[in-house]
């Protein structure tokens, strides 16, 4: 654990100018670790400060010791600037910190109930895809619903299209093929979600929540929960949008994203 005193000009704490990765932990051996550092570097590259040295990153994970664990790391761009305008010459911070970790397993088994939410996503494609510090939007969205029974909440943007949940990304199969929402505008851009679209034929498309319904099966994953099976879409007044019996059609797509975490692959 890396747990300092935070600076109050620092500017990740001010104005959330900074980014953070989620990375699962297993017998210190970091998942997906690549595809985090490249979306980490991208987001300094996009937001123009220079990172943590790859090398010191890379000493992290085997800090976790044995068992399962998720490392949350936090860069932020450092102190100063004059307002907004940053300074001139920024020295980043890094902050990490250890959990441990156990997945619902009974939701990789009989699927979850997720709800639409009311709020809209901004569009602003300069932040597309990264996963930075801002997340007032999906804080706002997860409080739209205080129900144990529902897992998550789907997400819109501006222009009614859907993006992702409010803590994983979406993927569905419609006449037999997988696809998953274009992140080009808004959402994050998950590690798990590029993985499984290096490795399978995933199409990045635009769909309006009115077609899910007819979907033949939903999804949600990220790189910690693994992926979880959709078996009721609620809308956000809690009707019943739409049910999918958890079936063999789910696990081809749950078994390689569990495959790329090392989490057991299903089988009905």
């Amino acid at each position: 654990m890396h747990d300092t005193v935070i600076p109050f000009d620092d500017r990740g704490f001010a104005y959330g100018d900074g980014l953070f990765e989620t990375v699962l932990v297993r017998d210190g051996e970091p998942l997906l670790w690549e595809a985090h550092m490249e979306r980490l570097a991208r987001g300094c590259v996009r937001l123009g400060f220079v990172g943590p040295e790859r090398a010191m990153l890379d000493t992290l994970p085997a800090q976790a010791g044995q068992g399962l664990h998720v490392l949350k790391l936090v860069v932020t761009r450092g102190r100063g600037g004059r307002g907004y305008l940053p300074p001139a010459d920024p020295q980043p911070s890094l902050r990490w910190q250890f959990s441990a970790f156990a997945p619902h397993q009974e939701r990789w088994r009989e699927g979850i109930r997720v709800r639409l939410c009311r709020l809209r996503l901004a569009i602003q494609p300069c932040l597309a895809g990264l996963k930075h510090l801002n997340r007032l939007e999906n804080v706002l969205a997860r409080q739209e619903w205080n129900d144990p029974d529902i897992a998550e909440g789907l997400l819109c943007d501006s222009a009614g299209r859907l993006v992702e949940a409010t803590c994983m990304n979406l993927f569905w199969q419609r006449d037999g093929r997988w696809e998953t929402p274009r992140l080009d505008a808004c959402g994050v851009a998950g590690t798990l979600r590029a993985a499984l679209l290096a490795e399978r034929p995933i199409a990045e498309v635009a769909m309006d929540t009115d077609e899910l319904a007819g979907v033949d099966a939903l999804w949600l994953g990220n790189s910690v929960q693994g992926v979880w099976p959709v078996a009721r879409l609620d809308d956000a007044e809690g009707n019943t949008v739409a049910r999918w019996p958890i079936t063999a059609i789910h696990r081809p797509l749950q078994n390689a994203g569990h495959a790329l975490l090392g989490y057991p692959g299903l089988a009905d």
